[in-house]
């Protein structure tokens, strides 16, 4: 009976065991807001700001570069156009926002992993744009794609990220002119979540969207957001030919379009938090008033980068109280315009993985969440103030937005959560271990980490006295090992494939 008492114990051990070693992909819904935002901004202040903002846009203006079309649009809808130059009078713009929607729907070829982009919603998305990577074993480098590829399936194996993102690194070994549709079919065959479309041209914003209509069919993107897009501003007040080429199409098209000054404090804006403010405010309702020239209830998202200058080198700075604050008031402003909002990620300016890194990034990823944001961009990867990608950085940040999620639930307040009778159970001296309670919640009362090391020093000192980057470093190496593609009908992939064959044949590499 003891032996039998003893197999039976070990049968649970090894079943346990295999249970905690079994692969299994898991992706965490977006984030439901439980906990308040914070609001730094009296209404004076915003009431100042929102009237500045009308001011810069019907006295000073905004330029629309080389774009003849924009400018009889704006003509035609009333605004004031010399050349170039573009100034809408008071009211204007604010009135053609509002027929953007608060909230939208971006769905996903896995419904379950669709995003709903607003209210009281956080979206999570990978870094975004940098032409270099760096690891622990290859160093700083120009990206590739089998790097690009590599980043997508972090992202599809990382269960607190909630969307595939879009150019997580810049394939240099790609045409420029051929890379989108490499890098847009990475997201459509590698993973099943979300994901966004080119902006490098209009042709290649084309190209995204008839993909899209390959990948979910015509009808599905004709009615529903299947992407969404980083659209840039030149600030300060330039909107470009070449950015605003692909919102005309994505708009058109009904598809989802960040709306993004590009702010360095002390070079494309005002040193000032309140002057920065004012003009990203003024920059985001041109950008969105235009996207609803195009299509009125085309999705727009009120979009704040912000940064500032180091005064010493030039070079851009993160994690600072000053961009907290422009993040923090940047949120107040589109809930007010009634917009959705993107900012904030894991921004910092180090060249490694370091405390500098870990520093900056927390301060802009806990402003992310406590400012509002509905979409962070830039969430996980980022190093040297965006120019690098690194897988290491990335499974670092990817573990601590399990942190993001766990704060947004707020604090549990029921009668089981109150505890009375683990209380009663334990009294005074006792410890609470073994208690009904714990033996009921310890699996979930706790956030988890997958990479940071907890364990005794003996232990550590045993295993090699590892730092958090040859961690991460094997925390890369095991995702990557047990990735698993997610499936696609043969006969999509097929025709995504004679699409992108058929499109690279009409024309010829370009690299610049």
């Amino acid at each position: 009976m003891a032996e039998a008492r003893r197999r039976a114990r070990g049968g649970g051990g090894a079943a346990r065991r295999a249970e905690r070693s079994a692969v299994r992909i898991e992706t965490a819904r977006f984030i439901e807001r439980n906990i308040p935002n914070l609001e730094i901004l009296n209404d004076e202040a915003l009431e100042i700001i929102e009237a500045n903002a009308e001011t810069v846009l019907e006295e000073i203006g905004v330029n629309f570069v080389e774009n003849p079309a924009a400018i009889q649009r704006w003509r035609d809808a009333g605004a004031d156009v010399d050349g170039e130059r573009v100034r809408l009078p008071k009211g204007l713009a604010r009135k053609l926002c509002a027929t953007a929607p608060a909230q939208f729907s971006q769905l996903a070829r896995n419904p379950e992993k669709s995003d709903e982009i607003g209210g009281r919603n956080l979206v999570l998305a990978p870094v975004y744009g940098p032409p270099f990577v760096r690891d622990l074993n290859g160093g700083r480098r120009y990206a590739t794609m089998v790097d690009f590829e590599v980043f997508v399936k972090l992202g599809y194996m990382s269960k607190w990220l909630h969307h595939s993102g879009g150019t997580v690194c810049e394939p240099t070994d790609v045409p420029v002119n051929k890379r989108h549709l490499d890098m847009l079919y990475a997201h459509m065959a590698l993973s099943d979540k979300p994901f966004m479309g080119s902006v490098t041209d209009p042709e290649r914003a084309a190209d995204s969207i008839e993909m899209c209509r390959i990948l979910f069919g015509a009808d599905v993107v004709d009615q529903n957001a299947v992407m969404t897009s980083l659209i840039n501003i030149n600030s300060p007040l330039t909107f470009d030919n070449v950015m605003m080429g692909a919102l005309e199409e994505y708009a058109a098209a009904g598809q989802a379009a960040i709306i993004s000054p590009f702010i360095v404090g002390g070079a494309m804006a005002p040193v000032s938090v309140m002057g920065t403010l004012t003009q990203v405010l003024a920059e985001v309702m041109a950008g969105v008033a235009y996207s609803q020239l195009i299509r009125p209830g085309a999705p727009a998202l009120f979009g704040a980068f912000v940064t500032s200058i180091d005064m010493n080198s030039g070079a851009p700075t993160f994690g600072t109280p000053e961009a907290a604050q422009i993040t923090y008031g940047a949120g107040q402003l589109a809930r007010r315009l009634g917009l959705p909002y993107r900012s904030a990620g894991s921004f910092t300016g180090s060249k490694l993985p370091d405390a500098q890194a870990a520093y900056e990034t927390a301060n802009s990823l806990n402003a992310g969440l406590l400012s509002g944001v509905n979409f962070m961009l830039h969430a996980c990867g980022w190093l040297e103030g965006g120019l690098v990608s690194s897988p290491e950085k990335f499974v670092m940040d990817a573990d601590q937005l399990g942190v993001l999620h766990k704060l947004a639930q707020g604090v549990d307040t029921s009668d089981d959560a109150q505890a009375m009778d683990a209380i009663r159970e334990v009294g005074p001296g006792g410890h609470y271990l073994g208690c009904a309670h714990t033996q009921a919640h310890f699996k979930t009362a706790f956030w988890r980490t997958n990479l940071l090391d907890y364990k005794p020093f003996e232990t550590w000192a045993d295993e090699g006295e590892r730092d958090t980057m040859q961690l991460a470093a094997e925390r890369v190496q095991k995702l990557l090992s047990d990735y698993q593609q997610p499936a696609l009908d043969p006969g999509i992939d097929e025709a995504l494939k004679a699409f992108i064959t058929k499109r690279k044949a009409e024309m010829p590499d370009a690299f610049v």
